[in-house]
Protein backbone atom coordinates (compact mmCIF):
# COMPACT_ATOMS: atom_id res chain seq x y z
CA UNK A 1 0.00 0.00 0.00
CA UNK A 2 1.40 3.41 -0.94
CA UNK A 3 2.52 5.79 1.78
CA UNK A 4 1.15 9.30 1.91
CA UNK A 5 3.40 12.21 2.84
CA UNK A 6 4.32 12.68 6.46
CA UNK A 7 6.22 15.30 8.36
CA UNK A 8 9.41 14.26 10.11
CA UNK A 9 7.20 14.12 13.21
CA UNK A 10 5.14 11.46 11.45
CA UNK A 11 2.04 13.63 11.83
CA UNK A 12 0.28 15.67 9.12
CA UNK A 13 0.15 19.41 9.65
CA UNK A 14 -2.84 21.69 9.53
CA UNK A 15 -3.48 23.63 6.33
CA UNK A 16 -0.47 25.96 6.02
CA UNK A 17 -0.45 29.57 4.94
CA UNK A 18 0.71 29.79 1.30
CA UNK A 19 3.17 32.48 2.38
CA UNK A 20 4.69 30.52 5.25
CA UNK A 21 8.39 31.31 5.35
CA UNK A 22 11.18 28.72 5.41
CA UNK A 23 12.14 29.80 8.91
CA UNK A 24 8.69 29.10 10.33
CA UNK A 25 8.52 25.78 8.52
CA UNK A 26 11.92 24.73 9.83
CA UNK A 27 10.97 25.72 13.38
CA UNK A 28 8.04 23.28 13.26
CA UNK A 29 10.11 20.32 12.08
CA UNK A 30 11.15 17.77 14.67
CA UNK A 31 13.36 14.80 13.89
CA UNK A 32 11.45 11.54 14.06
CA UNK A 33 14.65 9.56 14.39
CA UNK A 34 18.06 11.22 14.82
CA UNK A 35 20.92 10.31 12.52
CA UNK A 36 23.63 8.01 13.76
CA UNK A 37 26.59 10.09 14.88
CA UNK A 38 29.99 9.24 16.28
CA UNK A 39 33.38 10.88 16.14
CA UNK A 40 34.41 9.45 12.75
CA UNK A 41 31.09 10.17 11.08
CA UNK A 42 31.19 13.71 12.45
CA UNK A 43 34.70 14.32 11.14
CA UNK A 44 33.78 12.92 7.73
CA UNK A 45 30.71 15.13 7.49
CA UNK A 46 32.66 18.23 8.51
CA UNK A 47 35.46 17.45 6.06
CA UNK A 48 33.09 16.97 3.14
CA UNK A 49 31.10 20.12 3.87
CA UNK A 50 34.25 22.16 4.38
CA UNK A 51 35.69 20.93 1.09
CA UNK A 52 32.50 21.99 -0.67
CA UNK A 53 32.52 25.45 0.91
CA UNK A 54 36.23 26.19 0.41
CA UNK A 55 36.17 24.81 -3.14
CA UNK A 56 33.29 27.12 -4.10
CA UNK A 57 34.97 30.11 -2.49
CA UNK A 58 38.06 29.42 -4.59
CA UNK A 59 35.87 29.12 -7.71
CA UNK A 60 34.55 32.62 -7.05
CA UNK A 61 38.11 33.92 -6.72
CA UNK A 62 39.22 32.23 -9.95
CA UNK A 63 36.15 33.48 -11.84
CA UNK A 64 36.69 37.08 -10.84
CA UNK A 65 40.39 36.77 -11.73
CA UNK A 66 39.42 35.71 -15.23
CA UNK A 67 40.62 32.12 -14.92
CA UNK A 68 37.18 30.58 -15.22
CA UNK A 69 34.58 31.38 -17.86
CA UNK A 70 30.92 30.88 -18.69
CA UNK A 71 28.12 30.55 -16.16
CA UNK A 72 29.24 29.40 -12.72
CA UNK A 73 26.61 28.64 -10.07
CA UNK A 74 27.90 28.12 -6.54
CA UNK A 75 26.52 25.98 -3.73
CA UNK A 76 27.47 27.99 -0.65
CA UNK A 77 24.92 27.49 2.12
CA UNK A 78 23.49 24.24 0.76
CA UNK A 79 26.36 21.90 1.73
CA UNK A 80 24.30 20.00 4.32
CA UNK A 81 22.15 18.57 1.53
CA UNK A 82 24.95 17.24 -0.67
CA UNK A 83 26.84 15.81 2.30
CA UNK A 84 23.74 14.55 4.08
CA UNK A 85 22.28 12.76 1.06
CA UNK A 86 25.30 11.50 -0.86
CA UNK A 87 27.24 10.79 2.34
CA UNK A 88 24.46 8.40 3.41
CA UNK A 89 24.60 6.50 0.13
CA UNK A 90 27.13 4.08 -1.32
CA UNK A 91 29.81 5.58 -3.53
CA UNK A 92 30.38 3.80 -6.84
CA UNK A 93 27.24 1.73 -6.18
CA UNK A 94 24.35 4.15 -5.94
CA UNK A 95 23.79 6.82 -8.60
CA UNK A 96 23.62 10.62 -8.48
CA UNK A 97 22.09 13.10 -10.90
CA UNK A 98 22.83 16.79 -10.44
CA UNK A 99 21.86 20.22 -11.79
CA UNK A 100 23.84 23.21 -13.04
CA UNK A 101 24.88 23.75 -9.39
CA UNK A 102 26.91 20.55 -9.47
CA UNK A 103 30.44 21.10 -8.19
CA UNK A 104 29.78 20.06 -4.60
CA UNK A 105 27.63 17.09 -5.60
CA UNK A 106 30.60 15.86 -7.63
CA UNK A 107 32.98 16.29 -4.71
CA UNK A 108 30.62 14.47 -2.32
CA UNK A 109 30.32 11.63 -4.85
CA UNK A 110 34.09 11.20 -4.71
CA UNK A 111 35.20 12.94 -7.91
CA UNK A 112 38.71 14.25 -7.08
CA UNK A 113 38.95 18.00 -6.55
CA UNK A 114 41.69 18.16 -9.19
CA UNK A 115 39.32 16.74 -11.80
CA UNK A 116 36.47 19.06 -10.86
CA UNK A 117 38.63 22.19 -10.90
CA UNK A 118 40.26 21.12 -14.17
CA UNK A 119 36.84 20.78 -15.74
CA UNK A 120 35.91 24.28 -14.62
CA UNK A 121 39.07 25.53 -16.33
CA UNK A 122 38.19 23.57 -19.50
CA UNK A 123 41.25 21.33 -19.25
CA UNK A 124 41.82 17.84 -20.62
CA UNK A 125 42.32 16.53 -17.06
CA UNK A 126 38.75 17.48 -16.12
CA UNK A 127 36.18 14.83 -15.27
CA UNK A 128 34.42 15.62 -18.57
CA UNK A 129 37.75 16.06 -20.40
CA UNK A 130 37.25 19.83 -20.54
CA UNK A 131 34.22 19.49 -22.81
CA UNK A 132 31.53 20.19 -20.23
CA UNK A 133 32.62 22.97 -17.92
CA UNK A 134 30.88 24.11 -14.77
CA UNK A 135 27.34 22.95 -15.57
CA UNK A 136 28.16 19.58 -17.14
CA UNK A 137 30.27 17.57 -14.72
CA UNK A 138 30.13 13.83 -15.37
CA UNK A 139 31.98 10.82 -14.02
CA UNK A 140 31.01 7.27 -14.92
CA UNK A 141 33.55 5.95 -12.42
CA UNK A 142 31.89 7.83 -9.56
CA UNK A 143 28.32 7.18 -10.77
CA UNK A 144 27.72 10.88 -11.33
CA UNK A 145 25.21 11.03 -14.18
CA UNK A 146 25.89 14.63 -14.99
CA UNK A 147 25.06 18.23 -14.33
CA UNK A 148 22.42 19.83 -16.56
CA UNK A 149 22.09 23.40 -17.76
CA UNK A 150 18.30 23.32 -18.07
CA UNK A 151 16.09 22.67 -15.08
CA UNK A 152 14.43 19.28 -14.92
CA UNK A 153 16.70 17.69 -17.53
CA UNK A 154 18.36 15.35 -15.07
CA UNK A 155 15.19 13.94 -13.50
CA UNK A 156 14.30 11.59 -16.40
CA UNK A 157 17.94 10.46 -16.55
CA UNK A 158 17.84 9.63 -12.84
CA UNK A 159 14.55 7.81 -13.38
CA UNK A 160 16.21 5.68 -16.04
CA UNK A 161 19.04 4.76 -13.69
CA UNK A 162 16.54 3.74 -11.01
CA UNK A 163 14.56 1.69 -13.55
CA UNK A 164 17.79 -0.02 -14.65
CA UNK A 165 18.54 -1.03 -11.07
CA UNK A 166 15.08 -2.53 -10.59
CA UNK A 167 15.11 -4.22 -14.02
CA UNK A 168 18.40 -5.97 -13.32
CA UNK A 169 16.91 -7.38 -10.14
CA UNK A 170 13.37 -8.28 -11.25
CA UNK A 171 13.88 -9.17 -14.92
CA UNK A 172 17.47 -10.38 -15.02
CA UNK A 173 17.56 -12.08 -11.64
CA UNK A 174 20.47 -10.08 -10.20
CA UNK A 175 19.67 -10.09 -6.49
CA UNK A 176 22.68 -7.88 -5.77
CA UNK A 177 21.12 -5.02 -7.75
CA UNK A 178 19.88 -2.71 -5.00
CA UNK A 179 21.34 0.62 -6.16
CA UNK A 180 19.34 3.74 -5.34
CA UNK A 181 19.45 6.93 -7.39
CA UNK A 182 19.35 10.45 -5.95
CA UNK A 183 17.97 13.13 -8.27
CA UNK A 184 18.82 16.67 -7.15
CA UNK A 185 16.89 19.73 -8.35
CA UNK A 186 15.63 23.07 -7.10
CA UNK A 187 12.26 24.51 -6.17
CA UNK A 188 11.97 26.20 -9.57
CA UNK A 189 11.86 22.79 -11.24
CA UNK A 190 8.82 21.58 -9.32
CA UNK A 191 6.23 23.16 -11.59
CA UNK A 192 7.68 21.55 -14.72
CA UNK A 193 6.26 18.58 -16.57
CA UNK A 194 9.29 16.29 -16.12
CA UNK A 195 8.89 16.54 -12.35
CA UNK A 196 5.28 15.32 -12.32
CA UNK A 197 5.70 12.73 -15.07
CA UNK A 198 8.71 11.16 -13.37
CA UNK A 199 7.07 11.13 -9.93
CA UNK A 200 4.14 9.28 -11.47
CA UNK A 201 6.30 6.65 -13.16
CA UNK A 202 8.55 6.22 -10.14
CA UNK A 203 5.61 5.49 -7.86
CA UNK A 204 3.82 3.37 -10.45
CA UNK A 205 6.83 1.08 -10.79
CA UNK A 206 8.08 1.47 -7.20
CA UNK A 207 11.49 2.62 -8.41
CA UNK A 208 14.44 2.98 -6.00
CA UNK A 209 14.87 6.75 -6.31
CA UNK A 210 15.00 9.76 -4.00
CA UNK A 211 13.79 13.04 -5.46
CA UNK A 212 15.82 15.65 -3.56
CA UNK A 213 14.37 19.17 -3.74
CA UNK A 214 16.94 21.78 -2.73
CA UNK A 215 14.41 24.51 -1.92
CA UNK A 216 16.51 27.65 -1.44
CA UNK A 217 13.48 29.99 -1.74
CA UNK A 218 14.57 31.52 -5.04
CA UNK A 219 14.42 30.33 -8.66
CA UNK A 220 16.97 32.74 -10.13
CA UNK A 221 15.12 35.98 -9.24
CA UNK A 222 11.65 34.54 -8.62
CA UNK A 223 10.64 34.05 -4.99
CA UNK A 224 9.33 30.51 -4.50
CA UNK A 225 6.05 31.55 -2.87
CA UNK A 226 5.19 33.69 -5.90
CA UNK A 227 5.69 30.89 -8.40
CA UNK A 228 3.62 28.00 -7.06
CA UNK A 229 0.13 27.48 -5.72
CA UNK A 230 1.48 25.01 -3.14
CA UNK A 231 4.80 26.19 -1.69
CA UNK A 232 5.21 23.07 0.45
CA UNK A 233 6.66 20.88 -2.27
CA UNK A 234 6.83 17.69 -0.21
CA UNK A 235 3.01 17.65 -0.17
CA UNK A 236 2.96 17.11 -3.94
CA UNK A 237 3.98 13.51 -3.28
CA UNK A 238 0.42 12.94 -2.02
CA UNK A 239 -0.97 13.16 -5.56
CA UNK A 240 0.92 9.96 -6.38
CA UNK A 241 0.58 8.13 -3.07
CA UNK A 242 4.32 8.59 -2.59
CA UNK A 243 6.27 9.02 0.63
CA UNK A 244 7.13 12.69 1.14
CA UNK A 245 9.13 14.42 3.81
CA UNK A 246 10.15 17.95 4.73
CA UNK A 247 13.51 18.45 6.40
CA UNK A 248 15.77 21.23 7.67
CA UNK A 249 18.26 21.51 4.83
CA UNK A 250 20.63 23.59 6.96
CA UNK A 251 21.15 20.65 9.35
CA UNK A 252 23.28 17.86 7.90
CA UNK A 253 22.21 15.42 10.62
CA UNK A 254 18.55 16.00 9.82
CA UNK A 255 19.16 15.53 6.09
CA UNK A 256 21.21 12.42 6.79
CA UNK A 257 18.46 10.89 8.94
CA UNK A 258 15.76 11.60 6.35
CA UNK A 259 17.94 10.13 3.60
CA UNK A 260 18.54 6.98 5.61
CA UNK A 261 14.78 6.53 5.98
CA UNK A 262 14.30 7.02 2.24
CA UNK A 263 17.11 4.57 1.44
CA UNK A 264 15.58 1.96 3.72
CA UNK A 265 12.27 2.26 1.89
CA UNK A 266 13.91 2.15 -1.55
CA UNK A 267 16.11 -0.88 -0.88
CA UNK A 268 13.13 -2.72 0.65
CA UNK A 269 11.21 -2.31 -2.60
CA UNK A 270 8.79 0.27 -1.19
CA UNK A 271 9.53 2.81 -3.91
CA UNK A 272 10.52 6.47 -4.13
CA UNK A 273 10.58 9.39 -1.72
CA UNK A 274 10.12 13.10 -2.36
CA UNK A 275 12.48 14.83 0.06
CA UNK A 276 12.15 18.60 0.35
CA UNK A 277 15.20 20.21 1.99
CA UNK A 278 14.61 23.77 3.17
CA UNK A 279 17.83 25.68 2.56
CA UNK A 280 19.29 28.98 1.36
CA UNK A 281 22.08 29.90 -1.02
CA UNK A 282 24.52 32.44 0.37
CA UNK A 283 25.53 33.83 -3.03
CA UNK A 284 23.61 35.08 -6.05
CA UNK A 285 22.09 32.73 -8.58
CA UNK A 286 25.40 32.69 -10.47
CA UNK A 287 28.63 34.63 -10.22
CA UNK A 288 27.24 36.99 -12.86
CA UNK A 289 24.28 37.80 -10.60
CA UNK A 290 24.68 41.01 -8.52
CA UNK A 291 22.14 39.52 -6.06
CA UNK A 292 20.12 42.70 -5.64
CA UNK A 293 16.65 41.14 -5.46
CA UNK A 294 17.00 39.50 -2.05
CA UNK A 295 16.86 41.79 0.96
CA UNK A 296 19.92 42.29 3.16
CA UNK A 297 17.78 41.35 6.17
CA UNK A 298 16.88 38.00 4.59
CA UNK A 299 20.47 37.21 3.70
CA UNK A 300 21.70 38.17 7.15
CA UNK A 301 19.05 36.03 8.82
CA UNK A 302 20.03 32.93 6.86
CA UNK A 303 23.75 33.47 7.26
CA UNK A 304 23.22 32.80 10.97
CA UNK A 305 21.92 29.33 10.08
CA UNK A 306 25.18 28.36 8.37
CA UNK A 307 25.16 24.52 8.16
CA UNK A 308 28.88 24.29 8.86
CA UNK A 309 28.55 26.27 12.08
CA UNK A 310 25.53 24.16 13.05
CA UNK A 311 27.49 20.92 12.62
CA UNK A 312 30.49 22.29 14.50
CA UNK A 313 28.24 23.29 17.38
CA UNK A 314 26.68 19.82 17.49
CA UNK A 315 30.03 18.03 17.45
CA UNK A 316 31.58 20.16 20.17
CA UNK A 317 28.46 20.07 22.32
CA UNK A 318 28.51 16.26 22.18
CA UNK A 319 32.26 16.35 22.99
CA UNK A 320 33.10 14.29 19.90
CA UNK A 321 35.79 16.64 18.60
CA UNK A 322 37.66 19.74 19.66
CA UNK A 323 37.56 23.11 17.96
CA UNK A 324 41.27 22.80 17.18
CA UNK A 325 40.71 19.51 15.32
CA UNK A 326 38.19 21.24 13.08
CA UNK A 327 40.58 24.14 12.44
CA UNK A 328 43.23 21.60 11.43
CA UNK A 329 40.80 20.03 8.96
CA UNK A 330 40.13 23.46 7.46
CA UNK A 331 43.86 23.95 6.94
CA UNK A 332 44.15 20.56 5.24
CA UNK A 333 41.23 21.41 2.97
CA UNK A 334 42.76 24.77 2.09
CA UNK A 335 45.92 22.96 0.98
CA UNK A 336 43.87 20.49 -1.08
CA UNK A 337 42.01 23.32 -2.80
CA UNK A 338 45.26 25.20 -3.45
CA UNK A 339 46.73 22.05 -4.96
CA UNK A 340 43.78 21.47 -7.28
CA UNK A 341 44.01 25.03 -8.61
CA UNK A 342 47.74 24.73 -9.27
CA UNK A 343 47.14 21.38 -10.97
CA UNK A 344 44.36 22.76 -13.15
CA UNK A 345 46.35 25.83 -14.19
CA UNK A 346 49.23 23.65 -15.41
CA UNK A 347 47.03 21.01 -17.05
CA UNK A 348 46.88 20.79 -20.87
CA UNK A 349 44.05 22.18 -22.97
CA UNK A 350 42.04 19.68 -25.04
CA UNK A 351 43.71 19.07 -28.40
CA UNK A 352 42.08 20.66 -31.44
CA UNK A 353 42.66 17.36 -33.23
CA UNK A 354 40.08 15.80 -30.92
CA UNK A 355 37.35 18.37 -31.51
CA UNK A 356 34.74 15.74 -32.34
CA UNK A 357 35.89 13.15 -29.79
CA UNK A 358 33.25 12.00 -27.24
CA UNK A 359 30.39 13.04 -29.54
CA UNK A 360 29.85 9.50 -30.82
CA UNK A 361 30.42 6.19 -29.08
CA UNK A 362 33.76 4.62 -29.89
CA UNK A 363 34.03 0.99 -30.93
Amino acid sequence: MSQAPTKTTGQPTENPSPQRDHAERISKIMQEKPSDLNRQIGLNLFRDMTLGRRFEDKCAEMYYRGKMFGFVHLYNGQEAISTGVIGSMKRQHDWFCSTYRDHVHALSAGVPAREVMSELFGKETGCSKGRGGSMHLFSKEHHLLGGYAFIGEGIPVALGAAFSSLYKKDALGDNTSDAVTAAFFGDGTCNNGQFFECLNMAQLWKLPIIFVVENNKWAIGMAHDRATSEPEIWRKADAFGMAGEEVDGMDVLAVRAATQRALERARAGEGPTLLECLTYRFRGHSLADPDELRSSEEKEFWSKKDPLKKLESDLIEKELVSSQELRDIEKEIDEEVKDCVEFALKAPEPSADELTKYIWAEK
